[in-house]
């Protein structure tokens, strides 16, 4: 071979690992694959890592087991990633509000949202709901910004935890309506929606997966969504534009990423396989079941808007003064 007459041991070193990833991936996968998930079961992280799991089984020919590792405000999920093998075994399923919402929150964060981990494609995206317990005396958005400022600090509000886009997102509310109330942070949607369903926690702003089969039931009240359109699960819900609230909109994604250091073949096949996986028609039935978007987009897309919304979230954060403590 050639290599071997040029005599640079860097271009050998080149060629080796290439040659060893390349033989890698066409072995790849051989055993089963883990998708840690920063969450609890329950809402919209752990609901697209389940859309995901099944069909991705089926593509790529071994077990995908779901892992749910919540924990420090995401961190414990994240961190195990950053330090797992980069063998395209160990993948993490990423939350907006982590991924883009941790490195303002913390001064010596675990883990970089861009060096530690490879995009292999973005899941799926959800607008947020606003709900109320029905001891909330109220029928629509309006009554309700009234109703919080006649009473500031006496309404509390749940959030998937510090951080989260739950927390950030009812802090915007908070600052674009100024309306008062006392964050009640929980370690995922499905502890936080048990405590809003009891009336413990009188305020929920939350993805669909969260909130929409209550809101069906009328177990909780549908004030607005936060996106451009309605929910087709909750048509009755209007938009917070609809609702004379246009300034305030509020959207989460979720998506996958390996470790840094992945091989490339491995990315790519993987990509290919998360591609295929949310296409099969079944999977947006079970998607659109559980009140969530598939939106794929390749680790390109991924990475951009990834480090599109980072000074975003930066800006929001320090404007509305929000930590970890």
């Amino acid at each position: 071979m050639k290599i071997f007459l040029t005599g640079s041991k860097a271009v050998l070193a080149a060629a080796c690992v290439g040659l060893f990833n390349l033989a890698f991936a066409q072995t790849y996968p051989d055993r089963p694959i883990v998708l840690v998930v920063p969450n609890p079961p329950g809402g919209l992280v752990d609901t697209s890592a389940r859309l995901l799991s099944e069909p991705l089984t089926r593509v790529i020919g071994q077990p995908v087991i779901v892992d749910n590792k919540p924990g420090a405000s995401g961190n414990t999920a994240y961190q195990y990633v950053a330090k797992a093998k980069p063998d395209g075994y160990t993948l993490l399923i990423s939350y907006s509000g982590y991924h883009v919402g941790n490195p303002a929150l913390m001064d010596k964060l675990p883990w970089d949202p861009i060096k530690d981990y490879s995009p292999i494609a973005l899941l799926t995206v959800s607008t947020n709901v606003i709900a109320v317990h029905p001891s909330v005396p109220v029928n629509n958005l309006k009554e309700f910004i009234a109703y919080a400022k006649a009473n500031p600090g006496k309404l509390n509000y749940a959030s998937q935890g510090n951080g989260s886009v739950s927390h950030i997102g009812t802090e915007m509310f908070k600052q674009t309506t100024g309306v008062d109330m006392v964050h009640v942070p929980y370690k995922g949607s499905g502890p936080a929606i048990q405590d809003v369903l009891a009336g413990q926690v009188q305020v929920f702003i939350s993805t669909p997966p969260s909130v929409m089969q209550h809101v069906q039931s009328g177990k909780l009240k549908g004030l607005a969504v936060t996106g451009k359109n309605r929910h087709p699960g909750m048509p009755n819900v209007p938009t917070t534009a609809e609702a004379g609230l246009p300034s305030f909109q509020l959207e989460s994604w979720v998506a996958l990423f390996a470790p840094a250091g992945t091989p490339a073949p491995v990315v790519a096949k993987l990509t290919e396989s998360v591609k295929k996986s949310l296409a099969l028609p079944e999977v947006k039935e079970r998607a659109d079941a559980a009140g969530v978007e598939l939106r794929y987009q390749n680790p390109a897309q991924t990475e951009a808007l990834v480090k599109k919304e980072l000074p975003h979230w930066s800006k929001v954060i320090k404007s509305a003064n929000i930590t970890l403590d």
